[in-house]
């Protein structure tokens, strides 16, 4: 392998959350958006688990972050692809803790609704190469390919897996989240229209899995490492797609994707216990 992750790989990451009324009201103690500053949301704890190492990859450390499923102000209509921070025209955010900020002032601002279509994010953002979406989950396996896919722009480049682009889904909550496992491509290529996705750019993560640890910490730790574990193989499955060849560079020469490792999770987490 010559690409090299930790030195030369920029990922521009955009995010997306569900705002879907399935999550339960985000004032309640115990619903999935209930979040406060000492204490975070499974939502929080993903983003934060995720985005500290992505930032790794993000020169300018901007993160578009977007919510889908939530009726929003003025006009209280269904919205599927709306800017946290409410500015649709600079959806942009400064580093993790400025997409948790505009995550709070979105559960104050919007109306949790429905139903659950991350499809048009996925239309307006394909440009970027990492779109890491948290949803609830969803009701059938056609239900669940048709989040990703039901787009008229791009869902046959997508299907083609032409875009540069690997889509992360982590499950939050305890809903079937068999649909979005059949999105993942390990076993089954997605197909859309005839067409068969020539790689895999799909990676699927339940959240739940990974509350049995003791510390947050731990947890955040094993959480990153699983949401990001084929995003190597993905990007040089595309590069070589594109014959693509890296710049010469000995540090990464003869290593297989596995031996390349991102970098190190940070040795210190936000002490607060998690929802």
């Amino acid at each position: 392998l010559d690409f090299d992750f930790s030195f030369r790989t920029e990922l521009s990451c955009c995010i997306a959350i569900d705002f879907t009324a399935s999550n339960g009201c985000p004032q309640v103690p115990g619903t999935l958006h209930y979040c406060t500053r000492e204490q975070l949301s499974k939502y929080a704890v993903a983003l934060h688990a995720v985005g500290e190492i992505i930032s790794d990859y993000d020169s300018d450390n901007l993160f578009p972050a977007y919510g889908f499923g939530a009726r929003i102000p003025p006009d209280n209509l269904v919205s599927h692809n709306f800017p946290l921070n409410g500015n649709r025209e600079n959806p942009f955010c400064q580093g993790i803790d400025g997409v948790m900020e505009a995550y709070r002032y979105a559960l104050q601002t919007v109306t949790l609704h429905g139903p659950t279509n991350f499809a048009p994010i996925i239309t307006q953002v394909a440009k970027d190469s990492f779109i890491f979406i948290l949803p609830r989950g969803c009701n059938s396996p056609a239900e669940g390919q048709s989040l990703v896919l039901d787009s008229p722009t791009p869902s046959n480049e997508l299907v083609a897996s032409r875009l540069p682009i690997s889509i992360i889904i982590v499950g939050v909550g305890s809903a079937d989240f068999s649909a979005m496992e059949e999105l993942d491509g390990d076993d089954v290529r997605l197909t859309s229209r005839g067409q068969r996705a020539e790689r895999d750019i799909v990676q699927f993560v339940p959240f739940d899995d990974f509350c049995g640890y003791e510390s947050l910490l731990e947890l955040k730790r094993e959480l990153a490492r699983a949401v990001l574990a084929e995003i190597p193989d993905q990007l040089i499955s595309y590069m070589r797609s594109k014959a693509i060849k890296p710049r010469n560079t000995s540090r990464t020469r003869g290593l297989s994707s596995s031996q390349v490792h991102p970098p190190p999770y940070p040795a210190t987490a936000p002490p607060y216990p998690l929802n």
